[in-house]
């Protein structure tokens, strides 16, 4: 099988990127990043992408793709409007409808967030805009797959995005206990999205109890 994916220096995408690298289906990665990780592995070929509304100088990298996982994106107030757009929408739609292009074949995971609104009316621009990528990718001759990860606990160590985060980690034991619909761990996540990838869900939008029904291996073993 071969795998692209674009944001895998990210806190999920890196995850994801272990776990393609250590899985034996796995025979090529293709990682679009902005720069040079320095990452090295016999099934890794790093492409620098410098701009990821078009790919018409990279087409040959969507050919006879298996899975590709879309964990490109940015928090909330980090960047401006018009920019969060660019990036929640118009990256993912056009990664989308490129390997619709050369792999119609192909499964698509998006990493989209809880409250995604698919009706686009939402006040929130999180909401909206991840609403407006899914509506936009599900319309394309792929097989997609949308995760609404909650709250998501880093496992490895991280610098914080804002104060907000850094309370909410600090909450996270109470928060776990208010059941699945509110948290996920980084690992959980990035096991369920190559699971996913890989060997299907039921539904194409996994909320975040959704998700964690895919973290293991075992749930396809059980449905055979």
């Amino acid at each position: 099988m071969k795998v692209l994916i674009t944001g895998s220096t990210g806190m999920v995408g890196k995850l994801v990127l272990q776990k393609c690298l250590l899985s034996d289906e796995i025979t090529e990665i293709r990682s679009l990043v902005r720069k040079p990780t320095g990452l090295k592995h016999d099934k890794l070929a790093e492409i620098i992408i410098e701009n990821f509304e078009d790919y018409s100088q990279h087409e040959n990298l969507f050919k006879n793709i298996s899975v590709a996982f879309f964990c490109l994106g940015v928090y909330t107030g980090q960047v401006g409007d018009e920019l969060f757009k660019k990036i929640t929408v118009n990256y993912a739609v056009e990664f989308g409808r490129t390997l619709e292009n050369h792999s119609p074949q192909a499964t698509m995971c998006l990493l989209s967030g809880a409250g995604a609104d698919t009706t686009e009316k939402s006040k929130t621009s999180f909401a909206r805009y991840k609403g407006m990528a899914e509506n936009r990718i599900s319309n394309l001759n792929l097989r997609f797959y949308s995760f609404r990860p909650a709250y998501i606990y880093p496992v490895e160590p991280r610098k914080e995005p804002n104060v907000g985060y850094r309370i909410i980690k600090v909450l996270y034991p109470l928060l776990k206990l208010f059941g699945e619909k509110y948290s996920i761990k980084s690992t959980e996540l990035a096991n369920a999205m190559f699971n996913v990838g890989l060997y299907g869900a039921d539904k194409q939008i996994l909320e975040n109890q959704d998700i964690l029904k895919y973290i293991s291996s075992e749930t396809y073993l059980n449905k055979a």
